[in-house]
């Protein structure tokens, strides 16, 4: 081999390297076996989906069967100790001391000028030991919070898989699989389960406003819980899906992405993307009657002197084009926000978004509210100005999501 195929040799292999995805998660050998669209993004560096096989009939099987959805990339961290309620409840949000041992709450946590680092779910699994699941990575943050504090903090994302399994047959299949006393579990209830000479937890949570639950496995017993899980779910339409569909759900149910509806503190180039809980509609979180925690004082500093900038709002949108990524504008002419999430929801039956508007608008001012709207028509761009009404959150509620004990379909 002479030198001028060894650099061409070296330089292919340079770009292949950076072209592929190095990390795949535990159920990466089910996935890729149905990936049939070859349809990959990054998911803090593992190989994860867009869609599939087809993602509007993806979408519906969330709706109408049962969805099954990987989200080991989810980063996870295993929190326990003497110390770990009151270390959790000075760096989050909401109250810890009330979060019972086989429960699970949506939570968020602040910088200390009050501006959302990240949200996510906090799991207690017993009284002394719990696990926060995030967007993003924080282990260097949370190891300096601890300081002071008899807890350990270490992440098991490698270590520890999840699915998530959504929609109105999810239940049916987790009985037809053989987790006894699993209709016991009430909306963010969670208990242990035997499966293949293993303990895994399952969860009543979700992304979807759906009936659904989440179920986190060790690692090596991951293809085993896939396959157990399809094997029940035959017959009860079981599907696995990528991250559009459940984006799509997500969206209908009025839930937030970090870093796509808000901007995490962390990543915040400019000081107008920052966020605080009240400007994301994360305030329901904030409890000033519990002792101090992260963010606490700019937080009702904000409050008491009327120093929030920016709401987060639902938006219902004339037509059926989707506005995503759309301007906002008070009476056609005055910019006054961005759209972060849009579709035409077959559920709801109606053009929806999330935007997140400059105050007062959106918060006092909800009338004459436009979008500007770029459809495509025969090849070429065209603006459209279309009417929005700021409308509640979630855009749908589906009674099965909280049913006691849950429908079987």
């Amino acid at each position: 081999m002479n030198r001028h195929v060894k650099i061409k040799s070296a330089r292919s292999a340079a770009q292949s390297h950076f072209r592929t995805l190095r990390l795949g998660t535990p159920f990466q050998p089910r996935i890729d076996a149905l990936g049939l669209k070859q349809d990959w993004y990054s998911w803090a560096g593992y190989r994860a989906p867009h869609s599939l096989w087809d993602e509007e009939l993806e979408y519906f099987a969330i709706r109408s069967q049962a969805a099954l959805f990987d989200i080991s990339p989810m980063t996870k961290y295993r929190i326990e100790g003497p110390d770990a309620e009151a270390y959790l409840d000075r760096v989050t949000l909401r109250d810890v001391t009330k979060l019972k041992p086989g429960r699970v709450h949506y939570t968020a946590w602040c910088d200390d000028e009050g501006f959302v680092l990240d949200d996510g779910t906090l799991f207690r699994l017993s009284s002394t030991r719990f696990r926060l699941c995030s967007q993003e990575r924080h282990l260097p943050w949370l190891l300096d919070s601890a300081i002071g504090y008899e807890v350990s903090v270490e992440e098991e994302t490698e270590a520890v898989a999840g699915l998530a399994l959504q929609g109105p047959t999810s239940f049916a299949i987790l009985r037809d699989a053989g987790f006894a006393g699993v209709e016991r579990l009430k909306i963010f209830d969670l208990a242990e389960f035997a499966h293949d000479g293993a303990t895994i937890t399952i969860s009543r949570t979700g992304f979807t406003g759906d009936l659904g639950y989440e179920l986190f496995v060790p690692a090596d017993k991951a293809l085993s819980l896939w396959d157990r899980l399809m094997a029940a779910g035959e017959l009860r339409g079981i599907r696995a899906i990528g991250y559009t569909a459940l984006n799509r759900a997500r969206l209908e149910a009025g839930l937030i992405v970090a870093n796509a509806d808000f901007t995490a503190s962390e990543h915040a180039i400019r000081a107008d993307r920052l966020r605080m809980p009240d400007e994301i509609g994360l305030g329901f979180m904030v409890d000033p009657e519990k002792g101090h925690f992260n963010g606490r004082r700019a937080i009702l500093e904000a409050r008491a002197r009327k120093k929030l900038h920016h709401v987060l709002v639902g938006l219902e949108i004339e037509g059926n084009i989707p506005a995503e990524h759309a301007i906002v504008y008070y009476r056609k002419s005055h910019e006054v926000g961005l759209v972060s999430a849009a579709m035409w929801s077959p559920m709801a039956k109606r053009n929806i978004a999330l935007a997140s508007l400059q105050r007062p608008y959106g918060d006092t001012i909800v009338d004459d509210l436009w979008v500007e709207i770029y459809a495509m028509r025969e090849l070429q761009y065209q603006k459209l100005m279309k009417k929005a009404k700021v409308v509640p959150r979630p855009f749908i509620k589906l009674d099965r999501r909280t049913a006691n004990p849950p429908a079987d379909f």
